[in-house]
């Protein structure tokens, strides 16, 4: 019988559209330098979009903060070169955390503009998706930018509806995990006699 490579959970190797090959993983301690050069490659407003306000670098506390997620209550993927962590260029980083209720998670995506518009993105967010269903959440929402359309478009390709917020230029994505939370959502939209 043929022994097959198996990878620990949460690994696995892409090919995006335009061939290049990428391992998705859990984001780890060494992608710590890698995900500073990487900052350095991004645009401002790839910045802007993900931390929602100018950021010129990822300073020690922020990078510490990322690469060394709580396992109880959160979850971050990299997608990031086949080679060891710390030695691979990390181009896309995928966090959810779980809010102190229990029962509501925020999501936050950032795809580098070299390998974005290629499916990166929906299958991070899908990634996110079934850990949060794992863990019992809810309801998984992110802050996003009036002006990030294409952020928005994923979302609601994948089932989020948009909701306003008191903050100017955001909107909120919700997706409802929970049958019970998406009945009642259903049902509040549908006019009664």
């Amino acid at each position: 019988m043929a022994r097959r490579n198996r990878m620990p959970p949460w690994h696995e190797h892409i090919r995006l559209r335009n061939g290049r090959e990428l391992l998705i993983r859990p984001i780890r301690p060494e992608d710590a330098g890698p995900m500073r050069a990487a900052f350095s490659l991004l645009e401002p407003e790839e910045v802007r979009q993900r931390f929602l306000y100018p950021l010129k670098e990822l300073d020690a506390t922020l990078l510490y903060q990322l690469t060394h997620p709580d396992p109880r209550r959160e979850f971050a993927l990299v997608a990031a070169e086949p080679l060891p962590p710390g030695e691979a260029l990390v181009g896309a980083v995928a966090r959810i955390c779980i809010d102190a209720n229990g029962k509501d998670a925020e999501f936050a995506i950032l795809v580098s503009h070299y390998i974005n518009g290629m499916g990166l993105g929906r299958h991070l967010m899908r990634r996110l998706v079934r850990w949060a269903k794992g863990r019992k959440v809810q309801r998984i929402y992110g802050h996003v930018l009036e002006s990030n359309l294409p952020m928005q478009a994923l979302a609601a390709s994948l089932g989020f509806r948009r909701e306003s917020t008191s903050e100017p230029g955001l909107v909120r994505m919700v997706l409802e995990l929970s049958p019970a939370a998406a009945q009642t959502a259903t049902n509040s939209d549908t006019p009664s006699d």
